[in-house]
């Protein structure tokens, strides 16, 4: 997951951010890798991008409107 706004982007640290930690990855060019300083975590941007996707689970119906009164049938 990216920031918003210009200028470079910032991934999120996936193993961090599964468990709500907030912790941007740093880029190491010598081995074209992405590296969480926290929890050592390491991957290519396509890993990164990846791993990202799991914590939408979580939160995949939070636009989604529920009615309780017709799940009762």
């Amino acid at each position: 997951m990216a920031q918003a706004g210009k200028g470079k982007l910032n991934y999120r640290c996936p193993s961090c951010f599964l468990r709500e930690l907030d912790i941007d990855m740093f880029f190491d060019p010598d081995k074209g890798e992405y590296y969480c300083i926290r929890c050592e975590y390491t991957g290519t941007e396509e890993e990164v991008r990846k791993a990202n996707e799991l914590p939408r689970i979580r939160y995949k119906d939070m636009h989604k409107r529920f009615d309780f009164d017709s799940m009762d049938d």
